[in-house]
């Protein structure tokens, strides 16, 4: 039995990426996984399929995050979803990993797209979490995917590394207000992931030099992110909350000799 058996977990993004590998991971552990997805149904019903095919449970949900009313219709969407494998709407695990990048400087950042990234990236999450802590069991977990972004002056990603900023800021307080029912709360910082998002990586000069930042001296790897959520997820991790966890692969810790 995996760490997770009789619980469930709902992962946000979770079609590609990160996410994918986070709902994957946590499908492993036993959990039954809820892979909240925005617009690719595809994906979301690939990955359901690959976690159902290794003999784990999940279901896909879709909601757009970032509009009003987006976190009352994504648990609705899960309470609609969640009767055909229980009978129970609660979850033990919360994932916020859904999000979106904004490249650009102060001098380059318009309104539109400043709301944008942090109505996706801090807006939904709060909420999400607001509607959803009456149905956070004792001892759940909340895991924030931020960023290292946040913890490091990022000229061309300043936007997006405010909302990784904030997502902290939410970390902590909740970590404390939800204390009292062993319910944990973390962030967890990932460096440049081999995904979607980092289209940059494409160009292989860009590629190497990414490489090049981490300690290990490579990308990481949507798996790499995984394992650390799923240990936060675990009972291993019950002493553990209000943390950013750096997942960084040991992003630019110093000079290289």
């Amino acid at each position: 039995m995996g760490t997770l058996a009789a619980k469930t977990a709902l992962v946000t993004g979770a079609s590609r990426g990160i996410g994918r590998a986070v709902a994957l991971r946590l499908a492993r552990e036993g959990a039954l996984v809820a892979v909240h997805y925005g617009s690719n149904e595809a994906a979301a019903k690939d990955t359901v399929d690959t976690i159902t095919a290794a003999g784990g449970r999940a279901f896909a949900l879709r909601t757009h995050l970032g509009h009003a009313g987006d976190a009352e219709a994504l648990w609705s969407a899960f309470d609609d979803a969640i009767r055909a494998h229980t009978d129970s709407p609660a979850v033990d695990v919360i994932v916020n990993n859904a999000g979106i990048a904004l490249y650009a400087t102060v001098t380059d950042v318009e309104d539109k797209t400043f709301d944008e990234v942090f109505a996706v990236n801090a807006k939904a999450p709060f909420f999400i979490l607001q509607h959803g802590l009456d149905r956070l069991r004792e001892g759940g977990r909340v895991i924030n995917i931020s960023s290292g972004a946040a913890r490091l002056a990022t000229p061309m990603l300043v936007a997006y590394a405010m909302t990784k900023g904030a997502l902290n800021a939410l970390t902590r307080t909740l970590a404390l207000e939800l204390g009292p029912r062993n319910i944990t709360v973390n962030s967890v910082e990932p460096g440049i992931v081999e995904t979607d998002i980092a289209f940059f990586l494409s160009d292989p000069r860009m590629n190497e030099l990414a490489a090049s930042w981490s300690a290990f001296n490579r990308l990481g790897q949507p798996a790499d992110i995984a394992d650390v959520v799923a240990f936060l997820a675990s009972p291993d991790a019950r002493w553990i909350t209000g943390q950013f966890i750096d997942a960084t692969g040991g992003f630019l810790l110093g000079p290289k000799f």
